[in-house]
């Protein structure tokens, strides 16, 4: 079993009481992991969405899709059909063992780091943010990068509010900066 997950179910009681729900089921859980690349600046080049692809993949220890434009839209100089991102979605096992080389690898290998934002909660207990660049993940080699490009993760809780889906990723070992932005 994941070791995220034996550490969820460990600390579940406890989160159960702090939060005061009284029943067990109603406790936080991570429901789903999205990694999303916007990769506009590719657009008509296929090998560099091919390698994104590749990159997202080696990543999430999943194969990753590629996001196809539904419509045309002349301002993005974007035409339907064409390649506009990569995605790919992580539940169970993967999702588990994703977030722990997350928090324990790859965000401590960010320059500077001082913790993620406090402020990417969207009112119904999901966490939203981005990461500048993909080679704070151990499993890239800068050799097989065409070009350096960032990322969103989306960590989908099973949380109603903000503060208890704040509870849950704090407890889990989300490195939230220090304060209150």
């Amino acid at each position: 079993m994941a070791r995220m997950k034996d550490k969820y179910l460990a600390l579940k009681a406890e989160l159960q009481a702090d939060l005061g729900i009284k029943n067990p089921m109603q406790t936080p859980a991570l429901e789903k992991i999205v990694i999303s690349v916007g990769a506009g600046f590719a657009m008509k080049d296929n090998k560099l969405i091919q390698n994104i692809e590749d990159t997202i993949t080696t990543i999430a220890g999943q194969k990753a899709s590629t996001v196809i434009a539904k419509k045309s839209v002349a301002g993005f100089k974007v035409r339907e059909g064409m390649p506009v991102g990569v995605r790919v979605t992580l539940r169970g096992e993967k999702m588990y063992n994703f977030f722990d080389r997350l928090v324990s690898m790859a965000l401590p290998r960010v320059k500077d780091f001082r913790g993620v934002p406090r402020n990417g909660f969207d009112g119904r207990g999901n966490y939203n943010f981005g990461l500048q660049e993909q080679l704070i993940f151990p499993e890239v080699s800068y050799d097989s990068v065409m070009q350096i490009h960032g990322m969103n993760i989306t960590v989908v809780t099973s949380a109603e509010s903000d503060k208890a889906g704040f509870a849950l990723l704090e407890k889990m070992g989300m490195p939230f900066s220090k304060g209150s932005n």
